[in-house]
């Protein structure tokens, strides 16, 4: 089974929510912080508590990579702990060229044994060839952010009357010759979403900016549902792994897990 099929199995059974794991070692319970490697155990404790309601992980690098090897080594046991039939997702936002790229890609899949990774396309075909070349991954490329600076660029009109974003939508299913390519589009851009749902067609979906960012998850997924689409992810890393900062952290996590997807649940049965 590739990833795109395990991600498929997941959504066939109304699971749609990606836990991001964007653990700040400031955010944790303050029980925890003095622990040998407080991000691997809080982390740890999360999963054992959502890995059956959850459609994937997404583990921000940044998070990890700031603490040195301490949290290279967290990162390591934290993909331990996630179930073989759960999709990890590299949340690196790789973007580089030639030999540069095909060590990111290596590093990714070969090194830590990733399902997925999200990608900037922004460089071009020559940077992204070695992700898609992984024909069993799943590469999710940026598309359209949900930062309110995504204007900046990929929002701005071109002289054909596209938007820089759709271009890239249009790009990733020319480099789809594998089936093993998605995008990012930001929950906060619901207008923008309605009227590239015909441009993304079958494309699978990592839909950040949903909670803390604002973004609404029943309108998001109905605008999906609308569309005749099922692949769609939504993440969700702070409203859910921080909803508690006491013992009961971990359980608070899965009562959020549950909501947001009983929330699916709704749209999907209506």
């Amino acid at each position: 089974m590739n990833s795109f099929e395990k991600l498929k199995e997941k959504f066939n059974t109304g699971l749609h929510i990606c836990v991001g794991l964007d653990t700040d070692v400031q955010k944790i319970p303050t029980f925890l912080r003095d622990t040998k490697n407080a991000l691997a155990e809080f982390n740890k404790k999360i999963i054992e508590a959502t890995k059956d309601l959850a459609a994937a992980y997404k583990i921000n690098f940044a998070f990890y990579e700031k603490e040195g090897l301490k949290g290279i080594e967290a990162l390591e046991k934290t993909l331990s702990f996630i179930p073989a039939d759960v999709l990890t997702i590299a949340d690196a936002k790789r973007g580089d060229i030639g030999n540069t790229a095909e060590m990111y890609a290596k590093s990714v899949f070969d090194n830590y044994l990733f399902d997925s990774v999200t990608v900037n396309p922004y460089m071009g075909t020559d940077s992204i060839q070695p992700f898609i070349n992984y024909k069993d991954k799943l590469i999710f490329f940026l598309a359209l952010t949900s930062n309110p600076s995504s204007k900046d660029f990929q929002k701005q009109k071109l002289l054909n009357g596209s938007f820089l974003y759709k271009e890239v939508i249009y790009k990733v299913h020319e480099w789809n010759t594998n089936n093993n390519c998605g995008i990012v589009f930001g929950a906060t851009n619901e207008s923008e979403l309605s009227d590239s749902l015909n441009v993304i067609k079958a494309l699978p979906v990592l839909v950040p900016g949903i909670g803390a960012q604002g973004g609404e998850i029943e309108k998001v997924a109905k605008l999906f549902i609308s569309s005749g689409s099922s692949y769609f992810l939504f993440n969700v890393s702070r409203g859910i792994i921080y909803k508690s900062g006491k013992k009961d952290f971990a359980e608070k996590a899965k009562e959020e897990l549950e909501v947001y997807n009983s929330k699916i649940k709704d749209v999907l049965s209506n």
